[in-house]
């Protein structure tokens, strides 16, 4: 397996993986798969090419089984965070470490950025191997959204998660 910082010829595999993912668990994503199997190649393109995102591949023999996305906050007042969105592996794959490696790549990615203090993520509260995962990883919960999320007539809790990288104190 190789984990690599996605680039743009890989538009096409990341859209199906992408689709795949919001169709298999559409409890876990905010977007509905309704909505981005609509979108043009074109938009996937523009998410790997974002310069203040990194969406990280895990690739099998060129094939492309999990992926997850950091995204570098701007404003001045916030640009000690980053966030986690789009965590997925595809369930052929899951339970040989993939996300582990995903998830060990984008928190790499953030230690090689000096002004990076937490990474933020949200996981659905019923989500027990996700929680894990984070969790193994030293993200803590801190908060609760109830009803975070509607699928059409289930409503989902979200927990929120934070990752302390680096502990920075102003005198």
């Amino acid at each position: 397996m190789v984990i690599k910082i996605l680039e743009s010829e890989f538009a096409e595999q990341y859209r199906e993986v992408r689709l795949a993912a919001l169709q298999t668990n559409p409890e876990s994503f905010s977007a509905s798969y309704e909505e981005e199997r609509l979108y043009p190649l074109e938009r996937f393109i523009s998410r790997l090419e974002n310069f203040h995102a990194f969406t990280f591949g895990a690739l099998i023999e060129d094939k492309l089984v999990g992926v997850v996305t950091l995204v570098l906050e701007q404003s001045e007042k916030m640009k000690h965070r980053a966030n986690i969105y789009g965590m997925y592996v595809l369930p052929d794959y899951r339970s040989h470490g993939i996300g582990k490696g995903l998830m060990e790549q984008a928190i790499e990615k953030v230690k090689e950025i000096v002004y990076i203090e937490q990474i933020y993520l949200t996981v659905v509260a019923t989500n027990a191997p996700a929680k894990k995962l984070y969790q193994s990883l030293g993200f803590e919960v801190f908060g609760l959204d109830k009803r975070a999320l509607r699928v059409e007539d289930t409503y989902f809790d979200e927990e929120l998660m934070v990752l302390h990288v680096k502990r920075c104190c102003f005198i």
